[in-house]
Parts: structure tokens; C-alpha cells; sequence
């Protein structure tokens, strides 16, 4: 049944105000994250550290890797392998004060390897404040491995790009692709799409069909990428495409419907940029996933305009920052009126996140593979290059970008 939730225009001057303060964006003009109100408690400041920083390459296999706080103390810490043929989770615990997490008996790191490290803190007020960052491991000299998504085992929507990222500038192009064999059942043409010396993603012409088995065969092992330089990869890998969902955000609208299937699940009012920092169009694929993270916009181009330390429901759209989330610090008459934002849409939500706000219900409901497009923005269309936008190209401009066509 299609759900509708109410909403209520609200006077432009109200709408005018609110522009000015909340919004998301990222450094290239891509979009990052909604800033908080006047008069609104702003979350604790920047007091979760964690070794190594945040896009680290090279790290030693005995790390360090530490997670640690000044005060407070640390809720729940993950650290994961990521981007290999299985998840491995680093064993770990917090400390009895609950300020620092450390890895049990040494925790030694795998070689080749790329991690993630999800951290949620919170202060003497109880205010939540998370950060999620990644690095990679040591390389040998001489070899090359490709960090590739999704992850193996894994069901995604019907919009997933298989993604490569390389550890060294692959120059042998052809070699590279040739070792890559992406098949599926029921089968499909898939064809490969480089983006510079360093990314290979494949895709078919159309998106997945749903319930699609897809198996990904690697046999970079002694290819040689770049003179000197050789793969040490063979394994197989696979996923399954699990149901079509496709949501549609109408910037000038402010509504976001949600077809699943090719049904009309739901119409959702939505923000989406102000005039000045206006949201991309075209299709985006959802990445990840975080029921909460912190969003700040240094990293992304910015000042400190913004910096929220507890954003609710977070799926992430596109590398340069454009998320789709939880909004709980703009009026509720905001979504479906207005755009103010400074990229990202907005859903309403409350304040730690509720499963029965609009922004709760949709996560609860997205897969990463997930499409999400938006139409009627005053933006170029986002790059195929940034995150999974590759359905932005046509099918020849895609097979054009293949080394073996």
C-alpha cells in the first residue's frame, strides 16, 4: 500500500531562515551534511581519536590501532577487514574505564588488507558522538591487489556496481580487466569501465534483475599490472541481488517516492539544497550505512559551519559526501516545503533516531545497492566516478571506458 505522511506547507520567511542554517556539501561541490540550529545543544566536541587516521596506506601489520576518548567513554567499537573475500572482525575491548579500545593479544593485521573503524562515544550528558573511518595495510614491494565492493556473501540492491580500487596505478589495463571475470545468473553481458590508473568497475547495460546470483573469479595472481609490478590475488567471490528498490527525489517537489518492485511503496516529503549548495541529479547508489554518524564539514571543503556528531540514519550517495539521512534538528514543516540543505536530502527523524520517522522507516527498508534519483535540482548530474555512479553514462559511453573493447 502506498504510505503517505502528511506534511505542511510552512511561510517562505520560516523556509528563508531555515536555508541559511542547515545544509550538506562536499569539497569538489559535492554534498556532505545538515549544520544544527541557534539555540540548539550541539553534540560533544571532537573527542573520539582513533590510529591510524582516516585514509592511512601502508599501515604495519602490528598497527598501532587504538580508539580513545578524554572523557566520557566509548560505547561500541568494530573494527573490521572489509573488502576481501570475508569480513574479519579484530578482536578487541574496551577498557575498564571505558576511554580506550585496544586490539586483544597484539591484534596483528593482516597484509594487503583494508579496515574500517566504527566508534560511538558518549559524554557525561549522555550525547552520542560517533566517527567512522578506514585505512589499508601494507602492500609487498612489487605486487598489487584490488579492494572491491560489495562485500563477498552479501545481498544487495539491484543498482550495485561491482568496484575495484587498486593499491598501485595499473598501466597493463587489458591484462588487468581480462583477469576479472564477472558472471551472473541468469546471465547477462557485463562489461568493465576504468576510471583512471586505479578503479575498474563493471556493471550490465540495465540494472540487476532481482534475485540475481552474481560470482566475481579473480585471477590477478603474477598478472603483471604495471612493469615490476604483479597481482597476488586468485579467489572467487559472489553476491545475490535481492529486490528492486528504486526511490525518485524531486528536489522541486520535496518528495522522494519509494517504488519497490515497481510499485509505489511510499511518498516521502524530503529537503534537498539550498539554492547556493543544491543537491546533484541523476542516479546515485546507496554505499553505506551507519544508524549513526558524524558528519563534519571540514572534511568535505568546509569551514566549521558544521560539524554533527550524532546524525541519524546515514546512507551514503556518492565519495564526495552526499547522503540521504535522519534530520532531527530543522521543524518538521520544513520537509515538503522547502530545500535547505547544503547537498544532502533530508528525512525527518528524531533526535538518537527513531524507526518510526520517516528517516528510520526508509533505512530499515534500504539495501546498499539501492538506487536513489533526483531530478529537478539546479545541479549537474553527479560523476560517474563519485561513489557508484556509473548509471550515469549510457551503455556505449560504459563500454567505451572498457580496455578491451
Amino acid at each position: 500500500m502506498n504510505r503517505v505522511w502528511k506534511r505542511t506547507r510552512h511561510a517562505l520567511a520560516v523556509a528563508g531562515l531555515i536555508a541559511g542554517l542547515a545544509g550538506c556539501t562536499g569539497a569538489d561541490g559535492g554534498r556532505g551534511i545538515d549544520i544544527s540550529l541557534p539555540g540548539k545543544a550541539r553534540a560533544p566536541g571532537d573527542v573520539i581519536r582513533i590510529s591510524p587516521e582516516d585514509g592511512s596506506r601502508a599501515v604495519p601489520p602490528e598497527g598501532p590501532v587504538e580508539v580513545r576518548v578524554d572523557s566520557g567513554r566509548l560505547e561500541r567499537v568494530t573494527v573490521v577487514q572489509v573488502e576481501d573475500a570475508q569480513r574479519i572482525q579484530v578482536a578487541g575491548e574496551i577498557s575498564a574505564d571505558g576511554l580506550r579500545w585496544r586490539p586483544r593479544d597484539g591484534g596483528r593485521l593482516a597484509l594487503s588488507a583494508k579496515y574500517s573503524v566504527d566508534a560511538v562515544a558518549l559524554d557525561a550528558h549522555g550525547r552520542r558522538s560517533a566517527r567512522h573511518t578506514t585505512f589499508t595495510t601494507v602492500v609487498p614491494e612489487s605486487r598489487f591487489i584490488g579492494y572491491f565492493k560489495p562485500e563477498n556473501r552479501s545481498t544487495v540492491g539491484t543498482g550495485m556496481i561491482v568496484s575495484f580500487g587498486f593499491s598501485r596505478p595499473v598501466e597493463n589495463r587489458a591484462a588487468v580487466e581480462r583477469a576479472i571475470r564477472v558472471t551472473s545468473v541468469p546471465p547477462v553481458e557485463v562489461v568493465g569501465h576504468w576510471f583512471g590508473k586505479e578503479r575498474l568497475d563493471f556493471r550490465p547495460a540495465a540494472y540487476w534483475r532481482p534475485g540475481t546470483e552474481v560470482t566475481v573469479e579473480l585471477a590477478l595472481r603474477d598478472v603483471e599490472g604495471a612493469p615490476g609490478v604483479y597481482g597476488i590475488q586468485r579467489k572467487k567471490v559472489g553476491f545475490t541481488v535481492g529486490r528492486s528498490q528504486v526511490s525518485l527525489v524531486d528536489a522541486a517537489a520535496h518528495t522522494m517516492e519509494v517504488r519497490r518492485d515497481g510499485e509505489l511503496l511510499a511518498t516521502v516529503p524530503v529537503t534537498a539544497g539550498a539554492p547556493k549548495t543544491t543537491t546533484y541529479n541523476g542516479k546515485m547508489v546507496v554505499t553505506e550505512l551507519y544508524d549513526v554518524t558524524r558528519m563534519d564539514g571540514r572534511t568535505v571543503g568546509f569551514g566549521g559551519e558544521y560539524d554533527i556528531k550524532d546524525v541519524p540514519h546515514a546512507m551514503r550517495l556518492t565519495d564526495s559526501g552526499t547522503f540521504l539521512h535522519g534530520n532531527y534538528w530543522a521543524p518538521a514543516s520544513t520537509f515538503g516545503s522547502a530545500n535547505v540543505s547544503h547537498g544532502c536530502v533530508g528525512l525527518r527523524d528524531d533526535k538518537g533516531g527513531s524507526s518510526e520517522s520517516p528517516a528510520g522507516w526508509f533505512f530499515d527498508r534500504t539495501l546498499v545497492g539501492d538506487v536513489v534519483e533526483v531530478v529537478n535540482s539546479q545541479d549537474r548530474k553527479a560523476a560517474p566516478d563519485n561513489g557508484l555512479g556509473g548509471w550515469n553514462l549510457d551503455w556505449p559511453q560504459w563500454r567505451a571506458g572498457s580496455a578491451l573493447e
